[in-house]
């Protein structure tokens, strides 16, 4: 009788433990949210007097905020790219293990191997 007992509940936080934890990294996480842009082309031939209408919708992430010492994800980061010619944006020299990135129109200084972030500057691809 108790081996029953304790092989069911062995069972259940078998099945019961990833789902649990895929729902609490789920509501950690939260929903990404997207910003729609609807583009609206309108062309008109003159030889035939038709006029076509395009319409193009795009569905672009919001700007995320980055702070010292979270992990960056670059699917998070708006407009994402490394940064090579640090100098004509007047950021320093990123130390060894570093380079810098650029999401949306700030600088963040991410460790290479890691992820991690050293440092951010808001709005400096102003």
């Amino acid at each position: 009788m108790f081996k029953k007992i304790l092989i069911a509940l062995t069972a259940t936080t078998m099945i019961a433990g990833p789902i649990a934890t895929t729902q609490a990294q789920a509501a950690t996480h939260g929903p990404q949210k997207h910003r729609t842009e609807t583009t609206r082309i309108v062309v008109k031939h003159k030889p035939l007097g038709r006029t076509i209408v395009k319409q193009k919708t795009v569905r672009k992430a919001e700007h995320r905020r980055w702070a010292k010492g979270q992990r960056f994800d670059r699917r998070h980061a708006a407009n994402y790219r490394v940064v090579n010619n640090y100098r004509n944006y007047r950021l320093s020299a990123p130390p060894r293990g570093y380079h810098w990135v650029r999401s949306g129109n700030d600088a963040a200084l991410i460790a290479i191997t890691g992820g991690v972030i050293g440092a951010v500057i808001g709005g400096a691809f102003r």
